[in-house]
């Protein structure tokens, strides 16, 4: 009997797509035992925003958070999402602090890290792999999924190719803005298994409600694993539901290794809260829709979040529609980067930007100068050449690693920050978001009565 096993989202993903991520620890502490006993093959909680949103908006230290969702889950495996060489930030750090935060994110409880570069630059996920399979961690390599005419799949199985030689145990097919279709889900899955012998995990949204439909085409080319999430927080801009997916596949004959009477203990948990988050108005109705612009404009939905949010506060809503019209140009400029975390917002911003002032880069963001000079990494198509001189001028783009050009920064901060930082989670906390860390160590140190006398060391 063929098996295909269940990734749990509800902890980040889902949260992160439908709530912002603010989903506090206390608010999920009680039903985590639970979540353990339901046969998962992994839940994604931590990674992504999680880390962010814990600093800025939730007054919680992630690793702590970490830490305890471990030890109330000790049966299941805990997966993170990171950044390659960004890290959960939004820039790239020097290889010592990469491997420093895999090391610490392992030591503090993580089993899967899956990992992805915004411009499937593999040279920008090699030192995390490698990392992550020192600490003996599971290293899930992940395609960022997008089409474009320079996104074939003789380029998506050559990425693949790549990640298997650094090591990775699993390959993820991350497709962040929900428009894989079922055809090209079945073509991708068949044409990596064939390419490698390792086992397919399947990452959607259903923001353009094909979800369903692409996960049964990716599990009928030998799809292993899926990302779902608890009903109550499945759906529109989250993935789609674990009940509905473990229904079908079940009667299809498959073994997904779910208790179908605990998962229904985790939704019934979820939904007085799903109630309140969309009585405060924390839920916004509209992403737990269908929007087919995705399909056209390949925007996430997260992306025309902060789209709306963005115009809103500039009093412009009524351009929103010109905006998204200006996103396939804008992307087309910098060579069809896929719109995800970090490039989403870059050009996001760039095509608003654009709209709003009237004419075309009269305005360039730092962040895409900072891309057109190749700190991000390698552009997967050819740039707009005028708009890269404009920027440029007479100066000649990175070809390289721009990781290999930062000097080690870990031991100088740690030394710099000795006076609020106790562990070495706190140097890489504040590293990665040095004035919400600061803020964050500062008044923790404020609310403490003594400093901490134990050691991280011990801890593990």
């Amino acid at each position: 009997m063929k098996k295909v096993q269940f990734t749990e989202t509800v902890l980040r993903d889902a949260n992160q797509s439908l709530i912002a991520t603010r989903m506090a620890y206390d608010e999920f502490a009680e039903i985590l035992k639970t979540i353990d006993r339901a046969g998962y093959y992994s839940v994604e909680c931590w990674g992504g925003a999680t880390f962010d949103s814990c600093l800025r908006f939730l007054n919680e230290d992630p690793w702590e958070r970490l830490r305890n969702i471990k030890a109330a889950m000790p049966n299941t495996k805990l997966q993170m999402l990171l950044r390659g060489q960004n890290l959960l930030g939004y820039k790239h750090y020097p290889d010592d602090v990469v491997k420093k935060f895999v090391e610490r994110s392992i030591a503090n409880g993580i089993d899967i890290i899956r990992i992805f570069d915004a411009l499937n630059d593999t040279r920008n996920i090699k030192v995390a792999v490698e990392e992550t399979v020192k600490n003996g961690a599971i290293a899930s390599g992940a395609i960022s999924y997008t089409t474009s005419p320079v996104h074939t799949l003789e380029n998506y199985v050559s990425i693949v190719k790549e990640m298997a030689q650094m090591g990775v145990s699993t390959i993820c097919i991350k497709d962040m803005a929900g428009v894989m279709s079922p055809k090209e889900c079945y073509d991708l899955v068949a044409a990596i298994k064939d390419a490698v012998d390792l086992p397919v995990v399947l990452h959607t949204h259903m923001t353009t409600g094909l979800g369903f439909m692409t996960y049964l085409k990716g599990i009928e080319a030998g799809a292993d694993v899926i990302d779902t999430a608890v009903s109550a927080f499945s759906g529109g801009t989250s993935q789609p539901s674990t009940e509905a997916m473990n229904h079908v596949l079940t009667q299809y004959g498959y073994e997904t290794g779910l208790d179908t009477s605990v998962v229904k203990e985790v939704n019934d948990f979820f939904k007085p809260m799903k109630q309140k988050d969309l009585e405060s108005g924390l839920l916004d109705p509209r992403v737990m829709g269908t929007d087919s612009d995705a399909l056209n404009y390949k925007v996430p939905g997260g992306m025309l979040s902060n789209l709306v949010s963005q115009l809103k506060q500039q009093n412009a809503i009524d351009r929103f529609e010109e905006v998204l019209e200006e996103v396939p140009q804008v992307r087309e400029d910098l060579g069809y980067p896929p719109l995800v975390t970090p490039m989403s917002q870059m050009v996001g911003v760039q095509a608003a930007t654009n709209v709003l002032l009237g004419e075309r880069y009269k305005s360039i963001g730092k962040e895409v100068k900072a891309y057109l000079r190749g700190e991000y990494g390698r552009a997967p198509g050819k740039v707009n050449e005028e708009l890269q001189k404009k920027v440029l001028g007479d100066e000649q783009p990175i070809t390289g690693r721009f990781a290999d050009t930062l000097e080690p920064i870990f031991d100088k901060t740690k030394e710099e920050q000795k006076e609020i930082c106790r562990c070495d989670e706190d140097v890489l906390s504040y590293i990665a978001f040095p004035q919400v860390a600061e803020k964050f160590l500062r008044d923790r140190m404020a609310a403490e009565e003594n400093r901490c006398d134990y050691t991280i060391e011990q801890i593990d």
